[in-house]
């Protein structure tokens, strides 16, 4: 019997690790399994070619929220070209449904209900022995997840790949569905660390391991270990993990403080600052001791901080989105402003009338009001958000924007207000943005040799044409030293001496 394994991602840097988790014991048991993996901006008539030319027994779809519109739509059609075929969708968006949902797809033959390991190689045993199987099945834990190795065993690499060290996660936040586990299982640390190893020689154009574990050091002795190992010269890609910022203790710091340069990088979900709304989404957080570990994470300067708040959450209006956005702003490289999505399944879904939510009625599920925010404010929050991801996490405008908010009162003050003047963010250039950030700077009386010098080695650290003219100055090219680049005159207090940027360094450097 054959069987497809389909997902359709996001966007083309991501891959599936799901497909893949459910492929092997599918090989295991014998099946001829091929894994398809698209992306959103695929043409829909080339991934539906695509299915059809296999001519399967069962396609097996994997189902999330960015995707649930386009997979029933592929299979709907599939299921017209391909009668006889077995359809099967699983995966987080399809698992608190039941069988209104399989009434109102009849194209849809099983759906598959949690963890799928267990239950898809059992049902696709009943389909190929012939046997009567049920339309729904609810999956077990995964008896061999302790060792179920790396997964990625095809051709589809890219620079990111993921990787599954637990499942699970022992808090209990109000709009995550991995809540609802009520438990963790995790792989041992030494299993971790040779999967790893293996993921080093399996996987060589991968730059960065991305752990999927919701929260990766809820048991710290582990961590611990892992973060040792990864200290060895065998270890040589960027890992990333999500952490709770908050069991941080001294040994973690001096393990972390250790460790070469990039060879990690950590995200935490700080979400909110404000007390009512932690309370209300079922978090006990201290925000101001959160803050303070990745601040020193952040002085360490050996590592990526990733730094998440999430818009539209219970008891906070816009007044209070702003003062958690300007304690968490410089404490992290990296501000996601994440926007609140009720998700099938999670306790702020099935309280929604609780807060008077309002959402989309298809995925995402978007939250487009409460009775703290109105759809305006949450509009303003989006604008801002593309200003930060433009502006501040593409590293592109570091020195030039971190002067101008130290100069500013509020970040959130001023990010609000350079959305205001690139209200056509999207559309800008590399070159335009420069530009408009200068332009911006100017118009608050800004636009000083300090902020000049700070905004030219911003461009030079990234850009090869010459410097646009706002901010040229009395900036001079004098001559040209190759490989280096250009020499510019840099006046930092001292008489004028000449520095150059030495472009394979990324560092000014005085001409001697």
């Amino acid at each position: 019997m054959k069987i497809i394994l389909f997902a359709l991602n996001a966007a083309y840097i991501h891959t599936n690790l799901a497909i893949r988790a459910l492929r092997k014991p599918l090989d295991a048991a014998g099946f001829e399994v091929r894994v398809i993996e698209g992306a959103l901006k695929d043409r829909r008539d080339r991934m539906l070619a695509s299915l059809y030319e296999e001519r399967a027994d069962v396609y097996g779809f994997s189902c999330y929220i960015w995707n649930l519109r386009e997979m029933l739509s592929l299979a709907c059609d599939l299921k017209s070209l391909l009668p006889a075929c077995k359809i099967i969708f699983g995966g987080p968006e399809v698992s608190f449904e039941d069988e209104p949902f399989l009434d109102a797809h009849p194209f849809i033959d099983h759906l598959i209900r949690g963890e799928g390991e267990d239950a898809l190689t059992s049902l696709c045993t009943d389909l190929a022995e012939g046997k009567a199987a049920l339309r729904i099945l609810d999956g077990r834990p995964y008896s061999s997840f302790d060792h179920a190795g790396i997964l990625y065993d095809d051709s589809r690499r890219g620079q990111m790949v993921y990787y599954e060290s637990s499942r699970g996660c022992p808090y209990r936040c109000a709009y995550c569905l991995s809540s609802l586990s009520g438990s963790v299982r995790a792989k041992s640390a030494e299993v971790t660390l040779a999967e790893l190893e293996e993921f080093e020689k399996s996987c060589p154009d991968a730059r960065i391991i991305k752990f999927v574990d919701r929260t990766f050091n809820f048991d710290r002795e582990r961590a611990r270990i892992i973060w040792r190992g990864l200290r060895e010269e065998r270890f040589t890609k960027t890992y990333h993990f999500e952490i709770c910022a908050s069991l941080l203790d001294e040994e973690d710091f001096a393990i972390l403080a250790s460790l070469p340069k990039d060879r990690i990088q950590l995200e935490a979900g700080v979400q909110s600052t404000n007390p009512n709304t932690l309370r209300a989404i079922s978090r006990t957080d201290d925000s101001e001791a959160v803050i303070a570990s990745l601040k020193r994470l952040m002085s360490l300067g050996n590592m990526h901080i990733h730094a998440d708040l999430i818009a539209g959450l219970p008891e906070e209006d816009l007044a209070s989105m702003r003062r958690s956005f300007d304690m968490v702003y410089g404490s992290c490289h990296m501000l996601q402003l994440g926007f609140l999505k009720l998700l099938k399944g999670s306790a702020l879904r099935e309280n929604a009338e609780k807060w008077g939510y309002r959402y989309m009625s298809e995925p995402p599920y978007t939250v487009l009001a409460n009775d703290f925010i109105s759809f305006e404010e949450l509009m303003i929050l989006h604008h801002i958000d593309e200003v930060v991801d433009r502006f501040s996490n593409s590293g592109k405008f570091a020195k030039s924007l971190n002067y101008l908010v130290q100069k500013s009162s509020s970040p959130f003050d001023l990010f609000r207000e350079l959305g205001d003047f690139c209200a056509d963010i999207q559309k800008l250039g590399q070159r335009d943005a420069h530009v408009r950030l200068a332009a911006f700077a100017q118009s608050r009386g800004l636009l000083d040799e300090a902020y000049l010098m700070c905004a030219r080695f911003d461009w030079l650290s990234g850009e090869s044409a010459p410097l646009p003219s706002i901010l040229r100055g009395n900036f001079a090219v004098t001559e040209r030293v190759p490989p280096s680049g250009e020499i510019y005159t840099f006046d930092f207090g001292r008489g004028g001496e000449r520095y150059y940027f030495d472009r394979s360094s990324h560092e000014v450097k005085k001409l001697k």
